[in-house]
């Protein structure tokens, strides 16, 4: 089986990508067994599999988040299983250079208060990078993250949407409960 795709990411990523001594590179190559490809100039990664063993698509989102602004440690949740990421174009709710501003501040908050208080409370990892919102974890906990960051991004009070998560968190914590008392 022959795989190639390339993937195209902001210069300042590429580094992130290459890593120390290119150190993430190696990861990347050992971990999903793939051949890398960066070419700095035209900011393109190419990632190769020519064996069985090797798993491209799961390579190609792990290389997508960290072009989307997380760090390796917090990418490295797309190794669990079952986890996703979901990306968020502003580009399609911003109409203006000031609207995008205007809503990626939203989404951060002060020194970063809402974008930490969205993760804490749907146990996701969120990244604001650029004209995107990239959102890693469970896919539950991604769509109800991802429903969040829309209501913010059409302008609900940021303690509202807060309330709301807390109560879905606290009917899912009950949910849970019970399935855990049915089986015992």
């Amino acid at each position: 089986m022959e795989f190639i795709k390339t993937i195209k990411v902001n210069k300042d990523r590429i580094g992130v990508i290459i890593g120390k001594n290119g150190e993430e590179k190696k990861f990347i190559e050992n971990t999903f067994k793939v051949k890398l490809q960066i070419d700095s100039e035209s900011n393109e990664v190419k990632i190769m599999a020519t064996d069985v063993n090797s798993d491209p698509f799961t390579a190609s989102i792990y290389i997508e988040a960290l072009g989307r602004g997380f760090s390796p440690e917090r990418a490295s949740d797309l190794l669990k299983e079952g986890y996703t990421m979901v990306v968020i174009n502003l580009r399609d709710y911003a109409s203006t250079r000031n609207s995008l501003i205007r809503i990626r501040s939203r989404i951060i908050g002060t020194n970063g208060s809402a974008r930490k208080r969205l993760e804490q409370l749907t146990d996701t990892k969120i990244s604001v990078y650029g004209d995107h919102i990239a959102i890693i974890g469970k896919p539950d906990d991604v769509k109800i993250a991802a429903d969040a960051v829309m209501d913010l991004i059409k302008g609900a009070r940021h303690v509202s949407v807060f309330n709301k998560l807390q109560r879905i968190r606290t009917i899912l914590k009950k949910d849970r409960l019970k399935l855990w008392e049915n089986e015992t």
